[in-house]
Parts: structure tokens; C-alpha cells; sequence
């Protein structure tokens, strides 16, 4: 088959890229984070050849699908269909679980529905997000949430000095001011010192009207709420998101009706070989399949092929019952893949969007395993990737660079992996590059107590010690994540960077981001003396043509959309009167334009220098300000997200795997930036599997040695160079590997 060419791609920073990818082999995009690999990938090929597949459904299907625009390029040949596997988040919330992400849970509802005795009924029965089959003491949730007073108030504090540790209750906010500045308390009087009456009131009543006065001087009537009751109603119960919000300031426990089965009565006395459905989803997939395939019946045997392919990809210490939102990102990323390793399909072509995110060196063997399987099925495995463990098991290399944004967008080397290693380029430098341990050696100040207990992390307390970077590794699912969320929840004003997604709208960008757009308005309202709202897209300086984004797009219903540059503004986003002034010889949008490096060089605004600092110290200055989130990778959201963080004063800082999307150069970049926290007073946590990462910890917590309920128990404890020789160590074993100190066994 002919290989896939791409003739003069222009998508986002590409500059005119020509490429082919060869057809039934496993091929590699690289470079530095914000070169281009995934507008080349994602943006052009997989685009393409999802648009092309959609065109040839009929009129009525095509225009009840989602419609993209045809990619900058002016020519893509020889596409087949393209399955993508991204990073996207697995959804669904609390009521989402392994076994309804992968539909074992239905197969298994339509066995008992069948077989079960005494039947509960038809299958729907057996759903605990059926109200004909939930438990009605939680809905379905098999757990009871209830607000934790003492980690929401600090009763030592008043309500003006942060007494309300919750953060959407902090000092100002509108939920604050209905506590705080409704005369029902007094604000500077430490809540431990209020009447009883009072206390009682400010926790739990309810069920009457108070004003509020706001600190423009606007008063509000509102309905109030305790903590305990508004919390509970406007973030226990609403989605996951919220959820997420309030997650270190409650107790879970099982639901006192179920027992944490989450079904009703009547699904849980049906059984089966004296098993009920929840005993079978409460199985490790390694101990169901085995039950499930001597039951000799064609619906149990549709189950077993599913589990049996999930133990295929490492995953057969999980459980059914097992919430997504629970999993590693390296866990949800691999049973994603599970539904395309028992396809028959062939010729197809998958799409993989750094699919080592979030794994352990020994689960990345696995995912190459997975890959060369899905090759040799007759298909081709096109893969962004950073880890140099993936692009030395590729048949085909495409590395994008030299350097990022404008500097980034071109071909550097394509072919052989091994050619790689001597080419000139920051990929090939970095997989010619010999590991090794930090030389350097610094001493705790002190230790953070964490007790365990949470998920699958064991009890017990451990040791985090202080002014130091310590790097908590181990196998994907062994505890690394529960133990950073563990630390934020039982210290509150730690800085937390997660994996979460950067926040914002399709109006987003760093400025935006970084909150100095509001700054850089009354900048030039002082400056002319006119409102600050005119120097904003978003609201009356919006260009009254495209209202402020800066385009046009018109849908044509199953056609393709078409979006143009809008000509009254020419894709500024503003009006006319607001490109009227200047400030030191600038409009608003030549400052939008300038790269957060320019800005903080040629602005005098202090608060402006001091918020972009950070973005030009994690290796982002060559981001415009009026750039839109859209278009950067994640590897630049990620470090984005990071730069907004490092403003904050805190002496803690926890990060779960920031090195996602991150090139070996721009490990470096990150490295640099976590050492300066630290030499600056700081605690530093980083939760991570790049070797490089652990490398240069001062002390490694190494979690394990198995994942899941063969996990979450600290392995080793200690300074990085120690970790090569312990014994009992995924995490030794590949270090050993890696710095050629012994034969990895």
C-alpha cells in the first residue's frame, strides 16, 4: 500500500510540511513540546481522514455528525479510516466504572437477568444507575459524602482572617460575604469563641432570607445556607467537576443500606453460584475471568473475551467496581485500547496521542507490546510521543522542530530510528544522552506526615520529608496519585498542579490565563481616560462584525464549515475605536501580539512583568499573549498551567506528572524551574515515572510493588542514588536498566 503523504501542511505553526508515513508500520512523531507533532498528527492527518470518512455517509447521518474543516494542506493522500485514542479524561463522573467503561457490567446484568436466582427481573434491574436497580440509601453511588467540618473551618481563625478553608468560600467570594458580611456573625471574632447558637447557625441553618453587602457597596438579598447544607447541595450533589472541588474537605463512607454494592436488595439476593453481581464486580478481573469462563454460557464467555484482553494490557489487578475517576492516567489511557485489540478490522489506522502519559517504564513495555500487536494485525500505528523508550521500538521516526511555535513547524528527520540517534536534533541529542544520578545532595528541614488509608494507598503514616525534592514513583496504579491527593487534602495551602485540564473558553489565551489582561486595560484606559471594558474582545471593544473572535464561521449544515478571517478587523477581534489608541506606540493588539518574553522586556506595568515571568521561566516565552489556548499542545497547556502556579506563594508544591507532554529537553526546562523552588525555601512533591524526574530527586518514595490492592505500600524510602541497588523495585530494575549498571533481569 502507498504510504500516506502530506503535501504543504500549514495547520496552526506548520510551515508548509510535506511527510509520508509509511502504511502498516509503527510510526513515531517527536520533538520538543509546541513543534508541530500534533497539528501534523491530529490536526491534519486524523482530521482529514475522519472528514473523508464522514463524507461518504449519506446527507441525513452527515449532518447529525460533528463537521470539521478541511486541514491547511494542499494535499492528503492515501488515508484510511483512523480510530484516535486520545488524552481526553474518561468521563461519567462517580457513576462511572471500569465495568460500564468497558461494557463487561451490561454483559454481566443480561447474565443475572437470565440466570440469576431469584431473578430481580429484566437487566436494567441490575443497574445501579437505573432507579430500578440503585440503592435507594445512595443512589447508586455506594458510598455517603458528608462535609468534614474540621477540615472546612478553622475554628482559631474569624471569618474575615479565612476561617472558611473551603476555596470557593474564601475571603471575598459572594458565598463568603452571605457569612461574613450578613450580620449574623460577627467577622472578626475566632469562630471557637462564637456562642453555641451561632456555631450551630453557621454550620447548619437554613431556611431563611439574609443581605449582604458587597465591597462596591451593593447590597443582596439571598437565601442562606449553613456550610454543611450548601456545601453538601451545591457541590456533593452536583457533577463531577464540582465533586472534584470539594473532594479533601468530606468523608466518604460505604452506604450503610448496601454496603457499598450500590445495587438494591433485590439485585443483591440474586446470585449466582452463591455469588451476587456486586461479589463479582468487587472480583480483580484476574480472579473473574477464570470464575466467568468455567460457567460454560455464551454470555458469560462475551465477558471473558473483554476481561481477558484487559489483563492483555497489564490491567487484571482492577476491578469492575473500580470508579474511573479513581484510575491513573496511564490506566485509562490502556483500557481505551482494550475495545480495538479483539477487532477484526484491518488496514485501519490508530492514532495514539502520547500514550506513555502516566506509565511506569515496566506498564510503557506493555504499551509497546500493544502496539507492535496492533501493527501486525495488518494496520498502521501512528504515535506523539516524548518517552525514548517508545520511539526506540518504532519502525518510522518523523521529528518535528528545531524549536517550538515559531521556531518549531518543519521536518527535521524522518526514517530509521537508529539514524536518529546521530542526527543533529533535540530528539537525537536527548536518545544519544548517557543517564545519570544528581550529583547533588540536599539536606530536610523536616517531614510531612501523611497517613494513609485512602483508595488503595495502605495505612499507616509516611514520611514526606521538607525543603527537599522528593519524586513518589512506581507502577501505574500503585498509589502515586492517591498519596499527592492525600498530601493537598491534609494540607490545604499546598500548591497543587494536577493532571486536570487548563481551564478557560474558546476566548482563552496566556493572557487570559496568566491574569494580566486586566492590567494591561487599565493600562490604556489610564492612559486616555476612557472605560477599560473598550480594550476587551469580549466586551464593548469587540469588533461588531464577528463579535471579537476575530472570524467567521459559517455552517452549511452536511457540508464542510467554512471559516474566514473576519474583514472588518482582520482577525484583531477589536473595533475600530479601540485600535484608536495607543501606548508607547502600541495598540491593544500589538501588545497581544508581542511573546510573553517581548512583553516582559518592552512593558513597564510591574504586575504585568511579574505574571508572565513565570510563562519565559518553564520555557514559554516564545507564546504570544493573544495566542488561543486552542492551539497549543499539551505539552504548552501543561506548562502553562505550571507558570500560573508558580506565582503563588506557597512552601508546598505538589505536582502529579508534569513531565506529561513534555520533550527530554523540556525535562530539563522543568527541572531547572523545580530546583529553583526548592533552593528558594520550597517543598517540593512531584509524583512521576520519567526516570530523568527521578533521577534528579533529593529523595524518592518509590510506592508498589504491584498496582491496585498490590500496591500503595512504600517500597523504598530514600536518596535517589540508594534506589539503583534496592531489591523489590520495578522502579530499581529499569533505573539499573537505564544507567547500564547490571542486565535488567
Amino acid at each position: 500500500m502507498a504510504d500516506i503523504v502530506v503535501t504543504r501542511a500549514r495547520t496552526h505553526n506548520l510551515r508548509d510540511v510535506s511527510v509520508r508515513v509509511p502504511h502498516g508500520r509503527l510510526t513515531v512523531v517527536t520533538g520538543v513540546s509546541g513543534s508541530g507533532k500534533s497539528s501534523l498528527v491530529f490536526g491534519t492527518i486524523a482530521a482529514e481522514a475522519q472528514r473523508a470518512l464522514a463524507d461518504t455517509y449519506p446527507a441525513f447521518v452527515r449532518h447529525r455528525l460533528p463537521r470539521q474543516e478541511r486541514p491547511d494542506a494542499d494535499a492528503i493522500e492515501h488515508l484510511t479510516p483512523a480510530v484516535v485514542v486520545d488524552q481526553r479524561p474518561v468521563g461519567g463522573g462517580a457513576r462511572s466504572t471500569v465495568g460500564t467503561m468497558t461494557d463487561v457490567h451490561p454483559t454481566l446484568r443480561v447474565l443475572f437477568s437470565r440466570y440469576g436466582s431469584p431473578s430481580a427481573g429484566e437487566s436494567n434491574r441490575y443497574s445501579f444507575n437505573d432507579p430500578a436497580g440503585m440503592c435507594p440509601g445512595c443512589e447508586g453511588l455506594g458510598t455517603v459524602a458528608t462535609v468534614d467540618v474540621a477540615r472546612v473551618l478553622d475554628e482559631t481563625r474569624s471569618l474575615d482572617d479565612g476561617a472558611i478553608r473551603f476555596p470557593p468560600y474564601r475571603v471575598g467570594s459572594t458565598a463568603w460575604q452571605i457569612y461574613a458580611r450578613s450580620g449574623l456573625f460577627d467577622p472578626d471574632r475566632p469562630v471557637a469563641a462564637f456562642p453555641a447558637a451561632d456555631r450551630d447557625l453557621l454550620l447548619h441553618g437554613e431556611g431563611f432570607t439574609v443581605q449582604r453587602t458587597t465591597p462596591a457597596g451593593g447590597v443582596y438579598r439571598n437565601r442562606y445556607e449553613g456550610l454543611v447544607p450548601g456545601i453538601t447541595r451545591r457541590y456533593l450533589r452536583a457533577g463531577a467537576d464540582k465533586q472534584r472541588l470539594a473532594d479533601g474537605f468530606v468523608t466518604r463512607g460505604r452506604c450503610p443500606d448496601c454496603g457499598g454494592a450500590r445495587v438494591n436488595a433485590a439485585a443483591r439476593a440474586s446470585r449466582i453460584d452463591g455469588r451476587s453481581i456486586a461479589d463479582l464486580t468487587a472480583l480483580e478481573i484476574g480472579e473473574l475471568t477464570p470464575l466467568l469462563a468455567g460457567m460454560d454460557n455464551p454470555v458469560a464467555a462475551a465477558a471473558v473475551a473483554t476481561l481477558r484482553r484487559i489483563e492483555q494490557v497489564g490491567l487484571g489487578y482492577l476491578t469492575l467496581d473500580r470508579a474511573t475517576p479513581t484510575l491513573s492516567g496511564g490506566e485509562a489511557q490502556r483500557l481505551k485500547t482494550v475495545r480495538y485489540l479483539g477487532s477484526a478490522l484491518t488496514g485501519m489506522t490508530y492514532v495514539f496521542d502520547e500514550p506513555s502519559a502516566g506509565l511506569h517504564p515496566r506498564d510503557v513495555e506493555r504499551l509497546i507490546d500493544l502496539l507492535h500487536a496492533l501493527r501486525d494485525n495488518g494496520n498502521t500505528v501512528l504515535v506523539v510521543e516524548h518517552d525514548p523508550a517508545v520511539t526506540r521500538a518504532a519502525d518510522h521516526v518523523v521529528d518535528l522542530g528545531p524549536g517550538a511555535g515559531a521556531a518549531g513547524g518543519r521536518i527535521v528527520y524522518a526514517g530509521p530510528v537508529d539514524a536518529l540517534r546521530a542526527a543533529d536534533t533535540a530528539t537525537g541529542r536527548s536518545l544519544a544522552r548517557r543517564a545519570r544520578i544528581t550529583a547533588r545532595h540536599r539536606t530536610p528541614t523536616g517531614h510531612l506526615p501523611v497517613r494513609g488509608g485512602r483508595h488503595n494507598l495502605a495505612g499507616g503514616t509516611i514520611e514526606v520529608p521538607t525543603g527537599v525534592l522528593t519524586v513518589v514513583t512506581g507502577v501505574a496504579g500503585a498509589g502515586k496519585s492517591t498519596l499527592v491527593r492525600e498530601l493537598a487534602a491534609q494540607y490545604p495551602d499546598a500548591v497543587v498542579v494536577d493532571q486536570g485540564p487548563v481551564a478557560g473558553s474558546v476566548r482563552s489565551t496566556p493572557a487570559t490565563h496568566l491574569a494580566v489582561l486586566d492590567p494591561l486595560r487599565r493600562m490604556f484606559a489610564t492612559a486616555h481616560g476612557v472605560p477599560a471594558g473598550l480594550f476587551s474582545f469580549n466586551s464593548t471593544g469587540a469588533c461588531p462584525r464577528c463579535d471579537g473572535r476575530g472570524e467567521i464561521r459559517t455552517d452549511l449544515a452536511f457540508l464542510d464549515p467554512v471559516t474566514v478571517l473576519c474583514e472588518a478587523c482582520g482577525g484583531s477581534r477589536y473595533s475600530p475605536e479601540a485600535l484608536a489608541y495607543r501606548v508607547a506606540g502600541m495598540t491593544i493588539v500589538d501588545v497581544l501580539a508581542l511573546t510573553t518574553e517581548q512583553a516582559v522586556d518592552r512593558l513597564t506595568d510591574p504586575a504585568v512583568r511579574r505574571r508572565l515571568a513565570p510563562a519565559v521561566a518553564v520555557g514559554r516565552g516564545y507564546l504570544t499573549l493573544g495566542q488561543p489556548l486552542s492551539t497549543l499542545s499539551g505539552g504548552e497547556r501543561q506548562r502553562l498551567k505550571l507558570a500560573g502556579e508558580l506565582s503563588a506563594h506557597g512552601t508546598v508544591y505538589l505536582l502529579d506528572e508534569p513531565t506529561t507532554g513534555l520533550s527530554p529537553t523540556d525535562v530539563d526546562v522543568l527541572l531547572h524551574v523545580l530546583d529553583g523552588l526548592v533552593d528558594n525555601g520550597n517543598t517540593v512533591v512531584v509524583a512521576e515515572h520519567d526516570l530523568a524526574v527521578v533521577r534528579h530527586a533529593d529523595h524518592v518514595i518509590d510506592l508498589g510493588p504491584g498496582a491496585g490492592r498490590h500496591g500503595g505500600r512504600v517500597v523504598f524510602a530514600g536518596p535517589v542514588g540508594a534506589l539503583a541497588a534496592a531489591p523489590g523495585s520495578y522502579t530499581a530494575e529499569y533505573l539499573r536498566h537505564e544507567l547500564a549498571l547490571a542486565p535488567r533481569g
